[in-house]
């Protein structure tokens, strides 16, 4: 079977490739067989049917001979023996490279939630499109075969890789323009993860699947003859809608099946854009148009640069239809998107031809993208950007500017948005806008053919930060924020050194020895700043918070003075050097770390009490603190604090004395009745629990809370305690808890 897929991809290269010479994918085939030789995929299968399955792929875009041995090879350095420096010796750089840059991606993992690492790696993902688009093109095809196959893994490592594809590679497929791998990575994911609602569309579907084809052909048949009559070429087919695309609708617009215009679609494909406009004129003279539902994405292009003519129209039998026209090249831009840019045209590259400009265009949101990267330093920021703009179904207003051009916005834009996308200094020195003539403010909505005038004036102050409350797009958000920490900068840099030693200050740290110049370069080159004082602007502006920094820097002082502090050590510390509030023997009867009567702390926080499950805190110059082991102050401690914890444990003469008594709060939960505080009061008086402090307050109505705080001998009587209290009346929950 992998000699068989071998040669169904050769016979897929032929087709497009204008060289008889294959010799460079024959070798990386045998290179990747014998390096899987003994791998085997989920499903049984020889492992080499993958990356043979992701060649093919690429091979269906029309992609270049080392996009397809790097496809071949992507798996090789990750799950075999092979290095990247072997494949460069046998092939040549590029092809390393692209390897290279696959296996970095594999290694990401976007599931996180936590939102430092998840924007991390998805700065690192950008980084690596930059060197070379081909390489988020290989990790496509990756996915997507992957996704063909996941019926072979667990149902729940099914849903987490369909919601990652649906977040991250569906959305990167349709902002690259490859509607070819976007919509089936989205069916895809439909499939596992709405598996009801998938397979109710799909029957749904398939019941009129026949009705519905035969008026789609007999609208194919009569728009080509009434092109033909016309003289105008066109290759016309009927297609149904994938089934994602339909679900959304229904969902978002919570429409039935019958409501939706465009479960199936007629194209048309021409020469010429005139000829374009003609199939529209003949179009509506044949079939009613349905109001509203026209979209010229010829003369306005969508920002993943598709263009095509939309409408639809009553067919036959009063069943609505979709037709989209477009030329061959907007069509194959529509398929294969920023792959385009690697086709082969008449013996060269397209990228080497005329293409370039339109390649260019392809590659400006990757571009932006990457200046988000280095003005962005606030990390929720870059998230939310790159979110935003990665929204597939975002919907989207076209104005225009005073000459004409046309700007493509994010619905909801303001007249700002609009001065920014022109240049980010048009946007700074912006003091009004006239929309249609007309005088209007900041805040007002820009609508799908208004023509805009942005008023500047030399003497303006600037952006202001109330802008960002109201602005709609990525791009002008961080335009602004870029002007103001450029504005604000020397303010920036002094508030950011104050906050980072004032954070290494609380935390006990010596930051002098913290601030080498190795590790200060580690945490520019992490955050991507060119110097010291740039990360002291972000932490000044809030773009960084200073424990980030600090903990950063602590984390490589850790590893280079190779610190294994030892319980033993920092007990020493305190054992000859004890505090001035300590006492050198102490009635405790704590056992820390094997040594008994030690000065302690019983904290406050948890107060934990004889029996408690509990663990020492090595404080600085206040001797050991003693806590629950469930108190939320050990449970979140940060790496930094987590090595000052210490075993400890009571001593026998603790459990065995009734003289000691320790401090416990409990709150009661119960019926908002009368009597109740007099019937729980009643119970400790015959426990002869003294209660130190007492407060209660209704929650609602019908329920109300006792916060208490007792004097307790140990665990054993708190829980007789608790057990008297739930048989009150109206009581009904008790819990012990941290202050």
């Amino acid at each position: 079977m992998p000699d068989q897929l071998y040669i169904d991809l050769i016979n897929q290269m032929k087709k497009y490739h204008p060289s008889d010479d294959f010799s460079m994918i024959e070798k990386a085939y045998q290179i990747a067989k014998n390096a899987h030789v003994e791998q085997v995929r989920k499903s049984g299968e020889p492992y080499i049917i993958h990356p043979l399955s992701v060649a093919k792929i690429l091979a269906e875009l029309e992609l270049d001979k080392e996009s397809i041995v790097a496809g071949i090879l992507h798996d090789v350095v990750e799950d075999t023996s092979y290095t990247t420096a072997e494949i460069a010796k046998e092939f040549n750089e590029e092809i390393a490279l692209l390897v290279d840059g696959v296996t970095k991606l594999t290694q990401i993992s976007y599931t996180t939630d936590k939102e430092e690492i998840q924007a991390e790696n998805y700065r690192k993902m950008f980084l690596a499109m930059a060197k070379d688009i081909r390489v988020i093109l290989i990790k496509l095809a990756d996915r997507l075969h992957n996704m063909r196959t996941l019926k072979y893994m667990t149902p729940e490592k099914q849903k987490e890789k369909a919601r990652e594809t649906l977040n991250i590679y569906a959305p990167l497929a349709h902002r690259l323009g490859i509607s070819k791998i976007k919509v089936e990575l989205e069916d895809l994911c439909l499939r596992y993860l709405e598996e009801e609602a998938y397979y109710k569309l799909v029957h749904s579907i398939a019941q009129r699947r026949d009705e519905r084809t035969n008026n789609v052909e007999k609208i194919v048949a009569k728009l080509k003859e009434e092109l033909e009559a016309v003289g105008i070429e066109a290759t016309v087919e009927g297609r149904p809608k994938h089934f994602f695309s339909i679900y959304k609708k229904m969902v978002n617009q919570n429409k039935d099946l019958d409501q939706i215009y465009d479960l199936y679609a007629v194209r048309a494909v021409v020469n010429t854009v005139k000829d374009c406009y003609g199939v529209l004129g003949i179009i509506h003279e044949l079939y009613k148009p349905i109001p509203g539902r026209f979209k010229d994405y010829i003369a306005m292009p969508k920002p993943n640069m598709y263009q095509s003519l939309h409408t639809s129209l009553l067919g036959p039998e009063g069943y609505p239809f979709e037709i989209q026209i477009r030329t061959m090249d907007m069509h194959r831009t529509a398929e294969y998107g920023i792959a385009a840019h690697w086709k082969y045209k008449e013996g060269k590259l397209s990228a080497q031809e005329s293409t370039e400009r339109n390649a260019e265009q392809k590659l400006n949101w990757l571009k932006q993208i990457l200046e988000w990267q280095r003005d962005m330093s606030d990390n929720k920021e870059f998230m939310d950007a790159l979110k935003s703009d990665l929204d597939v179904y975002q919907e989207q207003v076209y104005a225009f500017t005073p000459t004409g051009d046309i700007v493509n916005l994010p619905a909801g834009s303001t007249p700002i948005d609009f001065a920014y996308h022109i240049h980010s200094a048009v946007g700074n020195k912006m003091v009004g806008a006239r929309v249609n003539g007309k005088i209007v403010t900041f805040d007002y909505e820009v609508k799908t053919g208004d023509r805009i005038e942005v008023i500047t004036s030399q003497n303006s102050r600037g952006p202001s930060r109330d802008w960002l409350k109201i602005v709609k797009s990525s791009q002008a958000r961080s335009k602004i924020n870029q002007w103001y920490k450029k504005e604000f900068k020397e303010e920036n840099i002094s508030k950011g050194k104050e906050l980072i030693e004032k954070y290494a200050k609380q935390k006990g740290l010596n930051l002098s020895l913290l601030l080498k110049p190795e590790w200060m370069k580690l945490v520019q080159s992490k955050y991507g700043f060119k110097d010291w004082s740039a990360v002291c602007a972000a932490v000044g502006h809030g773009g960084l918070k200073e424990g980030q920094i600090v903990n950063r820097l602590h984390e490589e002082y850790r590893k280079t003075i190779k610190e294994d502090i030892k319980d033993e050590d920092l007990l020493k510390e305190i054992v000859d050097h004890p505090s001035k509030n300590q006492t050198k023997k102490s009635k405790s009867g704590i056992v820390v770390k094997g040594i008994e009567d030690l000065a302690v702390r019983f904290s406050k926080c948890c107060s934990p009490v004889p029996g408690d499950e509990i663990v020492g805190f090595i404080t600085r110059g206040r001797g050991v603190s003693i806590h629950r082991t469930d108190c939320d102050n050990m449970i979140h401690l940060n790496e930094i604090e987590r090595h000052r914890m210490i075993d400890a444990e009571w001593g026998g003469n603790v459990k065995n004395s009734g003289d000691m008594v320790y401090r416990a709060d409990i709150q009661i939960y119960g019926s908002d009745r009368g009597g109740l505080l007099f019937d729980v009061s009643k119970v400790l008086t015959e426990e002869d629990i003294k209660v130190k402090a007492l407060n209660a307050r209704s929650l609602n109505k019908e329920r109300s809370v006792f916060n208490l705080s007792l004097e307790i001998k140990g665990v054993d009587q708190l829980n007789k305690l608790i057990k008297k209290l739930q048989m009150v009346s109206g009581v009904d929950d008790i819990v012990r808890t941290n202050n």
